[in-house]
């Protein structure tokens, strides 16, 4: 646990608040937005939402781009900052990014999530029932291996431009995939050939049900998958924030034995 976290500082700011951490050999940052009002009653419990930005971005971008904070101004909102990571079309890792893999990087994102995640619950009233996470592209790519490594503390997932890579070791979770069919570097075929899996893991309907528009939904009496397909390349849909808190919304995990 010494390596996990070295150090973990708040610093204060009117908004939002700057966490900074040590991960391994790594200074880490992040930022979150707190519901502007507290909550009614001491008892009463928040939802969570992690954001994951895309290759080449940082956490103000993040931020900027999914606007969580805003469409759901009732949640905890965190958006974290990448480190320079190896990828597909950038072997050197000259491009901040998120682990794709469980073991690559020495985990090192998987410990800054856990490590971030048991901070916002020492100092804000979380639902456990209630934690999320969304990520666009390399972003997409960390939800889904958060999906698979840290299901235990997921009520949903939103990944956004990933052909998510290993799949097959998921257990049902509700996700909400957005995808541009003129993606060329997350391959389209490859983004479809995922939503199918997924839906086959969630047990999901063969027929979609009515949602919401420009969605497809298809509903599961364990884990329903929704999809949102725009004509875009690898680009975040401007449509998407709303669509996911709606998605988050209707999701709870049921609780724990």
């Amino acid at each position: 646990m010494s390596l996990l976290l070295v150090s973990l500082l708040v610093i204060a700011a009117a908004e939002p608040e700057k966490l900074e951490l040590k991960i391994l050999r790594d200074d880490r940052e992040a930022i979150v937005y707190a519901p502007s009002k507290p909550p009614q009653a001491v008892e009463e419990l928040v939802p969570l939402v992690f954001c994951f930005h895309g290759r080449g971005a940082n956490m103000y971008d993040a931020a900027n781009t999914y606007r969580m904070h805003r469409q759901w101004p009732q949640a905890v909102v965190v958006y974290m900052d990448g480190l320079r990571t190896p990828g597909k079309y950038d072997k050197e890792g000259e491009l901040t990014g998120w682990q794709r893999t469980a073991g690559d990087q020495m985990d090192r994102d998987l410990l800054f999530f856990d490590a971030v995640l048991e901070r916002i619950k020492q100092t804000h009233p979380i639902d456990p029932q209630r934690i999320y996470v969304a990520g666009h592209s390399s972003g997409g790519d960390f939800t889904y291996l958060l999906w698979a490594a840290r299901y235990d503390v997921l009520a949903a997932v939103a990944p956004s431009a990933t052909t998510g890579d290993g799949l097959v070791a998921l257990n049902p979770l509700p996700c909400f995939h957005i995808a541009g069919e003129n993606d060329s570097l997350a391959n389209f075929k490859d983004q479809l050939r995922a939503m199918r899996l997924v839906r086959r893991i969630n047990r999901c309907d063969p027929e979609t049900t009515p949602w919401a528009e420009g969605v497809e939904f298809y509903d599961s009496e364990i884990a329903p998958f929704a999809s949102l397909i725009h004509s875009r390349a690898h680009k975040f849909a401007k449509e998407s924030p709303a669509l996911i808190v709606k998605f988050f919304k209707s999701n709870i995990k049921p609780p724990q034995p």
